[in-house]
């Protein structure tokens, strides 16, 4: 049971994480460009990962890997560099905490790129939560 909810204490760790990052990209973008803060944040992202790969003894070959490993960890890369261009100018322009919910519309689209493309069938009670996510996201977004 306990390797079951593993997911979610990681899962719970990159909220707490992604919550201060928006709040130390918020705070740090003041008086930058935002693709030159994009592009610090992602230098440094890239040798913190180094680090801990080598440190924990995870490094492989890479050109081992299949092609479409590779294929679809490119795509994910360009998904994830135009995700945090266009996060950082929306923080660059807007409050925090307004651009950071309507950044988390990115949980219903998954929920529904899963069921569209990876066949995943959400129950109607999740389907449930995903609504009020959308809803809770919407009123965070507009509000007054």
């Amino acid at each position: 049971m306990a390797s079951s909810i593993g997911w979610f204490y990681w899962a719970i760790l990159s909220a707490v994480f992604a919550a201060l990052t928006a709040i130390f990209a918020k705070i740090g973008i003041q008086g930058v460009d935002s693709d030159l803060a994009t592009l610090i944040r992602t230098a440094i992202i890239i040798v913190v990962l180094t680090a801990f790969v080598a440190y924990t003894h995870k490094w492989s070959n890479p050109f081992e890997l299949s092609s479409k490993t590779w294929l679809f960890l490119i795509l994910s890369g360009l998904a994830t560099g135009a995700s945090w261009v266009c996060y950082f100018r929306a923080l660059k322009i807007g409050d925090a905490s307004k651009v950071a919910p309507v950044d988390k519309l990115s949980l219903v689209l998954v929920v529904v790129f899963a069921f569209m493309f990876l066949g995943e069938r959400p129950s109607l009670r999740e389907w449930s939560g995903i609504a009020m996510v959308a809803g809770g996201v919407l009123l965070l977004a507009f509000k007054r």
